[in-house]
């Protein structure tokens, strides 16, 4: 049973993992409730395997501390065991056995109660009920990736670890997959996922941290991008004029505004107030606008300046 005492489901201060001289996770500080969905971003060697493996009580901190669903890490391992679930990027599947005797294997090891009926639960749910007594070692790699997810699921844990969780799938599949987390979440689950799809992340993490070995931002996507470029509104103009761009940032609000093909890119601050404004002093100086936009930079842009910062 989990224990309720710590409202957060994930929860670390100064969490630390060194190997030799090498500090894979140096001071990670999370909190992650009940119900949300949060990205773990960083390239390759970054720590976030590490992180995980933390997290789910595979190996023990060399710093700092950590709770899963109230229990600690290092103190309480087989409540943290019994209560995470855990997709890794390369699944580990029983190739000669069958996708229903595979699930229903782990589902003996979780002490999972009416076993046949959660097998079948999870197989439907996943689209793998048809293909339920072939050999997993005939799958395809996305179908083996369903199975997997399908396996991290079978005893109903709190909290879920996700690597890759749509590695390989075809873009149907990827889509049926991410609306299955998204029904995790409403579920109250609280859900980790690492992965280098940003568009994925983007869609799905309510928020994100970026990370490479240690903490380097983290906050909502749309937060995340306002921190490092501001907001921009795009006006699309039927001829731009260098006065258009000179006009509007005389303005106290206007942080900058240029001229690009034929569109006035403006940055400010509140755009819901301002751009009324903006629109009228345009077409007082003759612009014709044929419509407006805001500018939205992608979490690729922010990811990659935040790391080729750091």
């Amino acid at each position: 049973m989990t224990n309720t005492n710590n409202k957060a489901m994930i929860q670390t201060d100064n969490l630390s993992k060194h190997f030799g001289e090498l500090a894979a996770v140096d001071g990670l500080t999370i909190s992650i409730p009940a119900g949300e969905i949060f990205g773990l971003l960083g390239p390759n060697g970054a720590g976030k395997t590490t992180t995980i493996r933390l997290l789910t009580a595979l190996i023990a901190p060399t710093n700092g501390t950590a709770h899963i669903a109230g229990f600690e890490v290092g103190k309480q391992d087989t409540d943290i065991r019994r209560n995470v679930g855990i997709l890794t990027e390369s699944p580990g599947l029983y190739d000669r056995l069958s996708a229903e005797c595979n699930l229903g294997f782990f589902a003996e090891l979780y002490e999972v109660e009416h076993v046949a009926e959660q097998v079948e639960r999870y197989l439907r749910m996943l689209g793998l009920w048809d293909r339920r007594n072939e050999a997993v070692g005939t799958f395809s790699k996305g179908m083996r990736q369903k199975l997997a997810i399908a396996r991290a699921l079978l005893h109903e844990p709190s909290v879920l670890f996700l690597d890759e969780p749509t590695s390989g799938l075809d873009p149907e599949a990827a889509l049926l997959v991410r609306e299955f987390i998204n029904e995790l979440r409403q579920d109250g689950r609280a859900i980790l996922i690492c992965t280098h799809n940003l568009d994925e992340a983007d869609r799905l993490a309510d928020r994100i941290a970026i990370f490479n070995s240690r903490l380097l931002a983290l906050d909502t996507p749309t937060a995340l991008r306002r921190q490092l470029y501001g907001r921009s509104v795009v006006f699309h103009l039927s001829k731009a004029e260098p006065r258009f761009a000179q006009a509007v940032e005389s303005k106290d609000f206007v942080q900058t505004a240029k001229i690009m093909d034929n569109k006035l890119v403006v940055t400010l601050e509140d755009p819901e107030t301002h751009n009324p404004a903006l629109v009228r002093s345009l077409v007082e100086i003759g612009a014709e606008i044929q419509f407006v936009g805001e500018l939205r930079r992608s979490l690729e842009d922010v990811y990659l300046r935040m790391v080729r910062d750091e």
